[in-house]
């Protein structure tokens, strides 16, 4: 499978209506709980810290990640009606319920701090200078779109493994760098629950 670099942007024209179909369906009740690291990051991170001090790496994490999780969202929604593995559909809907809710409590925090949002959009292009890891290319979206049944759950695992891993820096530079408490909070979160699910993707791949 042929990639583009790990640093992407991607603005898919028509996955954007994909994406809000998809956060639509993000409070599903998909039992998800019992793979290895599903539903430890199900919930968003608590806001009671979410007006108190941040800095400018809080505003980036939220910024980017945003987006980010936007088109981790629209790529679920795309197996929704290709991915024929049963474990492959149960990482789609851990997914979906982790990322939906973590998308609106980061929104909320950007507006607490007066701060721009994100549209939601795939790909968060009204966002100059926003290039993130991991992010999917329109040649990867187009590539995933067209794909069904076996070699879809194939094509889906290793660009969400890529795409986890960018997730995962971005959230590593958060711990790093970040001044408020709910923002690295939640950033420790993806790191955890995204690293989980990265193994389980990787197990899941060796046996199809």
């Amino acid at each position: 499978m042929t990639r583009t670099p790990v640093s992407r942007r991607a603005a898919l024209s028509g996955l954007a209506l994909l994406t809000g179909l998809a956060l639509s369906a993000c409070g599903s009740n998909a039992d998800y709980s019992t793979m290895p690291g599903m539903g430890s990051g199900a919930s968003a991170a608590p806001t009671s810290g979410a007006a108190s001090a941040f800095n400018d790496a809080d505003v980036t994490f939220a910024q980017r990640m945003i987006p980010h999780h936007q088109q981790a969202v629209a790529m679920a929604a795309l197996a929704d009606n290709r991915a024929v593995d049963a474990e492959v559909k149960k990482l789609v809907g851990a997914i979906k319920a982790a990322q939906g809710p973590e998308i609106t409590t980061m929104t909320g925090w950007l507006t607490a701090w007066g701060q721009p949002a994100p549209a939601a959009s795939m790909g968060g292009t009204n966002m100059p200078g926003m290039d993130m890891p991991g992010l999917m290319s329109d040649d990867d979206m187009a590539k995933l779109s067209a794909a069904s049944g076996k070699n879809f759950d194939e094509e889906f695992l290793h660009m969400m493994i890529d795409h986890h891993q960018g997730a995962i820096s971005m959230a590593q530079d958060e711990v790093a760098k970040g001044k408020n408490p709910d923002a690295t909070a939640l950033a420790k979160q993806i790191i955890t629950s995204q690293q989980a699910e990265i193994g389980t993707m990787k197990t899941i791949l060796a046996r199809l």
